[in-house]
C-alpha cells in the first residue's frame, strides 16, 4: 500500500529546524539521570513554594524504583498514577519507569466507574493516588487486578506553614479527611521513600519495542481505549518539540505545568522536556485564574504550553492588566482549535508568541505546529514535525485526496502509536502500513500547511448539507460577546440533524437569541445558520480543556427520549 508522500512544508522550514533527526535510542528515564548528572543542583520543580533540585527528584525516583521492585513488580508490569502535577507526579512516573514498569496515567476526577474501567482494562498491579483519593481506589480494588495502594499527599511537598494548613483546606473543600496507615498493601508516601534502599535492579529496556506508556484515549466518543506508546515514541516526540523551540536554550527556559501530566500533551511538551532539557517546571495543580497569573507574575515562565480554554481564561480575568506577562516568549496550544482573536490578544498581552499545534494520544502527541518565530498561518494547525509525513485521504485504502480537498488526516512517523492495548482489531482499523488515521476531517493546502475541518465523527449532516461545527464556531468567535461557544449537530426528526450553539457570554453582557441569529445570518450561509442557542454558566470540559461537545450531543438525546417517553 505504498503512497506517494508530497513534502511542499519542507521549503518552509528554517534553517534552524533540521528536516531529520536522529533520535535516542534510549529508555525515556535516562534523561533524569542525566540531568541530575549535569545539574544536580539546578532547581527542577517549583511547587507552591517549594523547590526541588534535579538530584532530589531522581534519588526519590530511584527510592521508589526501587521499593516497587521490593513490592515484586517486574518488567512490563502497569503502575497507576492517579495524580494532578505535583512534586510526586513526576517522582512517580520517572520511579515507575526506572523499576521497569509501565506508566498508566489515571485522571484524578476519575469516578469509582472510571476508575474500575481502566485498572482492569490495564491490569495494573499498584496505584499511586492522593490521599482523598484513596477511599475511591479501595472501593474498587477487589474487582482489578491491583495488589497495592501507594498513598500521598498535597502536604508531603508544602513548605512550612503551607503543610499545616492545606490538610485543614482539603476536608473543608472535600469533606473528608483520611489518615492511611502503612501496612501490607496500602503504603504512606513519606514511609516509601524512608525506607527505600534506592538499590534499582537495571531493567533490560528494547526503547523501539517496550512500552514506557498506556495511555487512555479520552473516551469521548465510547470507551476510552488504552494507547501503547514505547520509550522510543515518546523519546521521539520530546525531541521534535526540542528542535521545533529552536531558539530555548538548555538549562535556562522556566516551563509552566498547567497542562496536567495525566494527559499525554503535559507529559511530553512540559515535563518530559523539561528533564530532557534540565529546565524548571512551575507545577500548578489545579487551574486558578488568580494563582497562575500571580504564578507567571513571580516566577516568570518563558515557555507557556496551554489550551485556548486557559488562554481564555487569563484574558478574560478583570484585572489581567495589574499583572506582568512579559516573560512568556513561546506557548503552542493544542487541544482545540485556536481562535484568531484570542491569538492576537494574548500576543498582545505578553509579548511572546502563541501558535497553534495539533496531535493525538496516539502520536505521543504532537505531530503538526506552526512556526513559532516565523512562516506561520493564523487558522492552520501548521505543518508537519520532522520526520512526520501527512497526507488527507478519501477513504481507509489510502487514496490521497487532491490539494484543498476535504479528508481523513492519516499520519506517519516516530511518535506513532504501536497499537492498541488488547484491541487488535481497532488496532487493525486505526493503523494501515504504518499509518495512522486520526478520524480528523482537513485538507493540505499548496504549501503544506494543514486545515482541520473537524472531527470525523462530529461532521453534522443536516438536510442533506455536510457542516463542520469549527466552521460555525470560528465566526461565533469573532462576536465581540462570546467568551467560549461550541456547535453540535442534534437529533432532528425532519433535517436528520439541526445545529445548536451552545454559548457562554462573558461576564456583563447581555445578548438575545435574536441577536445571534441576525449575526449569524450575516456571516454564514443560510443552512449553516445554527436553529437553536443555549445560553449557559460553563460549558463541560476533559481535563486538558477540551469541551465536550459529546456529552451535550448525549444530553440532547436524553431529553429527546424523555419527551418522546411522556
Amino acid at each position: 500500500m505504498g503512497v506517494d508522500v508530497l513534502r511542499p512544508w519542507l521549503k518552509h522550514y528554517p534553517d534552524e529546524i533540521p528536516q531529520t533527526v536522529e533520535y535516542d535510542n534510549r529508555p525515556l528515564q535516562s534523561y533524569l539521570e542525566e540531568s541530575a548528572t549535569n545539574y544536580p543542583d539546578k532547581s527542577a520543580i517549583y511547587f507552591m513554594g517549594k523547590e526541588l533540585s534535579f538530584r532530589e527528584v531522581y534519588e526519590s525516583a530511584k527510592k521508589l524504583a526501587s521499593y516497587l521492585q521490593g513490592l515484586g513488580l517486574e518488567k512490563g508490569d502497569r503502575v497507576g498514577i492517579m495524580l494532578p502535577n505535583t512534586p510526586q507526579s513526576v517522582i512517580s512516573y520517572y520511579g515507575v519507569l526506572m523499576a521497569g514498569g509501565v506508566v498508566v496515567q489515571t485522571n484524578p476526577l476519575y469516578t469509582e466507574r472510571e476508575l474500575a474501567y481502566q485498572m482492569k482494562d490495564s491490569g495494573a498491579k499498584v496505584l499511586i493516588c492522593l490521599d482523598i483519593l484513596l477511599p475511591r481506589a479501595n472501593a474498587i480494588k477487589n474487582d482489578t487486578d491491583l495488589e497495592h495502594l501507594i498513598v500521598t499527599r498535597i502536604k508531603d511537598y508544602l513548605p512550612f506553614p503551607k503543610n499545616m494548613i492545606q490538610p485543614l483546606l482539603q476536608k473543608r473543600e472535600y469533606g473528608i479527611s483520611v489518615k492511611p496507615e502503612h501496612g501490607s498493601n496500602t503504603h504512606v508516601w513519606t514511609n516509601v521513600l524512608a525506607e527505600a534502599s534506592g538499590e534499582v535492579m537495571q531493567p533490560d529496556i528494547a526503547p523501539q519495542e517496550d512500552l514506557a506508556l498506556l495511555q487512555y484515549t479520552g473516551g469521548t466518543t465510547g470507551y476510552p481505549k488504552g494507547v501503547m506508546l514505547t520509550h522510543y515514541n515518546l523519546v521521539s516526540n520530546t525531541q521534535m518539540c526540542q528542535k521545533w523551540l529552536y531558539k530555548t536554550e538548555y538549562a535556562k527556559e522556566i516551563v509552566l505545568g498547567i497542562l496536567p501530566f495525566f494527559h499525554v500533551y503535559g507529559m511530553t511538551t512540559v515535563m518530559n522536556l523539561s528533564i530532557m532539557m534540565a529546565q524548571k517546571m512551575i507545577l500548578v495543580p489545579k487551574f486558578d485564574v488568580d494563582s497562575v497569573l500571580k504564578a507567571i507574575e513571580k516566577e516568570r515562565p518563558t515557555l507557556f504550553p496551554g489550551a485556548p480554554t486557559i488562554y481564555i481564561g487569563l484574558l478574560n480575568h478583570p484585572k489581567l492588566n495589574h499583572y506582568d506577562l512579559s516573560s512568556i516568549e513561546a506557548c503552542i496550544s493544542g487541544s482545540a482549535p485556536l481562535p484568531v482573536e484570542v491569538q492576537e490578544q494574548f500576543e498582545e498581552v505578553t509579548g511572546g508568541r502563541l501558535v497553534e499545534g495539533y496531535g493525538l494520544t496516539e502520536t505521543s502527541p504532537v505531530t503538526h505546529s506552526n512556526f513559532v518565530w516565523e512562516n506561520r498561518r493564523s487558522g492552520t494547525i501548521g505543518v508537519p514535525w520532522p520526520d512526520t509525513d501527512a497526507i488527507v485521504v478519501k477513504n481507509d485504502q489510502l487514496e490521497t485526496a487532491e490539494i484543498g480537498e476535504v479528508g481523513e488526516i492519516a499520519v506517519k512517523g516516530p511518535q506513532v502509536m504501536k497499537g492498541y492495548w488488547n484491541r487488535p482489531e481497532d488496532t487493525e482499523n486505526s493503523l494501515k502500513d504504518g499509518w495512522f488515521l486520526t478520524g480528523d476531517m482537513g485538507y493540505m493546502d499548496e504549501d503544506g500547511y494543514f486545515y482541520i475541518v473537524d472531527r470525523k465523527k462530529d461532521m453534522i449532516i443536516a438536510g442533506g448539507f455536510n457542516i463542520y461545527p469549527r466552521e460555525v464556531e470560528e465566526v461565533l468567535y469573532e462576536h465581540e460577546s462570546i467568551q467560549e461557544v461550541v456547535v453540535a449537530g442534534i437529533p432532528d426528526p425532519y433535517r436528520g440533524e439541526t445545529v445548536k450553539a451552545y454559548i457562554v457570554l462573558k461576564d456583563g453582557v447581555e445578548l438575545t437569541e435574536e441577536d445571534l441569529d441576525q449575526y449569524c445570518r450575516e456571516n454564514l450561509a443560510a443552512y449553516k445558520v445554527p436553529k437553536l442557542y443555549e445560553f449557559k454558566d460553563e460549558l463541560p470540559k476533559t481535563a486538558v480543556g477540551k469541551i465536550l461537545r459529546r456529552k451535550l450531543v448525549d444530553e440532547e438525546k436524553e431529553k429527546l427520549q424523555n419527551s418522546e417517553t411522556e
